[in-house]
């Protein structure tokens, strides 16, 4: 499939098909800035270590500018917060928009492609700085969803007390050191969506239940040995939403899962796909889940159930198999734990494993975070074992287009490291109507599932979507 870019601010062409290089297509480099940053303050080029006091969790998400905003360029926010750190970015200067199987790879050489002439001065040097772009891929390379990686105008990032504002134009020298006043413009607190209605997605919940039997049906026919299945739930508010409203309520709720929006998908994923920096890989692999009750005794007990229940260990452990396997190629060591942890988040109870590696050979001919998330995808936790019968099942059975429910979404940088996450407890917003929105929950079934107890499961998860969208 080709691959097309667009040109934000660029009055000579608005969308191109892509057949040769961007630098070709392009009438002056990428020129990126990045400078140290006090939040509280103006950014100082001669600024040694931009110390922040304590993080807040919505300390970078109060800096996007509203919807219309100017300095938004009518482009959505791009955010990828965890704990208060992370990056959050706004305006487009450029678009690679991908399809079809060779999505990951077409993507990143778009990327690599614009960087072979970029003007960089970064005054930090920390992951993050320098040239960053934001990306969202759909789960199924046959989904006319597709992929995209957006380049922004604007991005602001902190990271272990340290903060820094990077800056990217096209056709322009470097400039004076940026305003992030000037860049934020106005800013104008989120409003509240209003009501909310919610009507059936694609599958009704009661023909869910139907799509979770059969699912259940193949698993013991031995068709597949894991399957996860996944619905939707269309939600319509009163007023156009603003996803910065959703996206500070999901950063204060869900502070230990990763709040993310790219290109109008945004969420709070609890699943890393994989972070790759200076050679060090990590994955955070979920599968098996209980909804938690809301009382912390009762919630410890569920807790121990599920670390002791056979068939969520069993679906545990062909998430963390088909990631650990997937890391092999790559690494020169990889470290699985024996027995998963359980995450406590407020909605549900997950059982969790952190693997770890370490990337072989030179470093320079490491692969790219992007690459790497590309390998893995898709993973037992969001599609099954064995893979590609899996993908087959879903394909016949879910009865619905995932879109980029459940694929790789996060961010890279100019050197490839990066960090992609699953795109889970997370909803699509319309381009088309702002106050439509599409949420999504999926279960991963084994011969051991309960139609009935899978659906009440997909409601827990759909809880956090539920409140972030929510005027309450």
């Amino acid at each position: 499939m080709a691959r097309t870019i667009a040109h934000a601010g660029l009055p000579w062409s608005v969308m191109s098909t892509l057949t040769s290089a961007p630098a070709e297509r392009l009438p002056h480099p990428l020129v990126v800035r990045t400078v140290a940053l006090d939040l509280a303050g103006a950014p100082s080029s001669d600024a040694t270590d931009g110390t922040l006091p304590e993080a807040d969790p919505t300390d970078l998400l109060d800096l996007l500018p509203a919807p219309g905003a100017e300095t938004a360029d009518g482009a959505a926010p791009l955010a990828w917060v965890r704990r208060g750190d992370g990056l959050v970015g706004w305006g487009e200067v450029l678009r690679f928009e991908v399809g079809g199987p060779g999505r990951f790879a077409d993507a990143e050489r778009a990327w690599h492609e614009l960087l072979a002439h970029a003007v960089v001065r970064d005054e930090v040097q920390v992951p993050g700085t320098g040239p960053v772009a934001f990306g969202s891929f759909a789960f199924d390379e046959r989904s006319a969803a597709g992929g995209v990686v957006v380049v922004p105008r604007v991005v602001v990032g902190r990271r272990g007390g340290r903060a820094w504002l990077t800056t990217m134009t096209v056709g322009a020298a470097l400039g004076p050191v940026p305003d992030l006043d000037e860049l934020a413009g106005v800013r104008v607190p989120p409003a509240s969506p209003g009501a909310v209605t919610y009507t059936d997605g694609a599958v009704t919940a009661d023909g869910w239940r139907d799509v979770v039997a059969a699912g259940i049906a193949a698993v013991r026919d031995g068709e597949v040995d894991k399957v996860v299945l996944a619905r939707d739930v269309e939600a319509r508010t009163e007023h156009p939403l603003d996803a910065r409203w959703a996206l500070q309520r999901l950063a204060h709720g869900y502070p230990s899962c990763w709040t993310f929006s790219v290109d109008g998908m945004l969420g709070a994923t609890p699943e890393l796909l994989v972070r790759s920096e200076k050679g060090l890989v990590t994955s955070r692999v979920l599968a098996g889940t209980i909804r938690r009750t809301g009382d912390d005794a009762a919630d410890l007990a569920r807790a121990a159930i599920l670390a002791h229940s056979s068939k969520d260990l069993e679906e545990h452990e062909y998430a963390v198999r088909s990631v650990a396997h997937a890391l092999e190629p790559f690494c020169s060591s990889t470290n699985v734990p024996d027995v998963p942890f359980v995450l406590h988040l407020p909605n549900v109870l997950h059982l969790a494993s952190d693997v770890t590696g370490v990337l072989g050979g030179e470093a320079h001919a490491h692969p790219s975070s992007l690459a790497l998330a590309a390998a893995l995808h898709p993973t037992a936790a969001v599609c099954g074992t064995p893979t590609q019968a899996a993908a087959t099942l879903i394909r016949r059975i879910e009865g619905m287009d995932r879109a980029r429910y459940a694929g790789p979404v996060g961010w890279f940088g100019a050197d490839g490291d990066g960090e992609w996450g699953i795109a889970l407890r997370s909803a699509q917003t319309s381009p088309d109507d702002p106050h439509r929105v599409r949420l999504f929950a999926g279960c991963g079934i084994v011969a051991a599932s309960d139609p009935a107890a899978e659906l009440a499961e997909s409601e827990a998860k759909l809880v956090p979507m539920r409140t972030a969208i929510s005027s309450d």
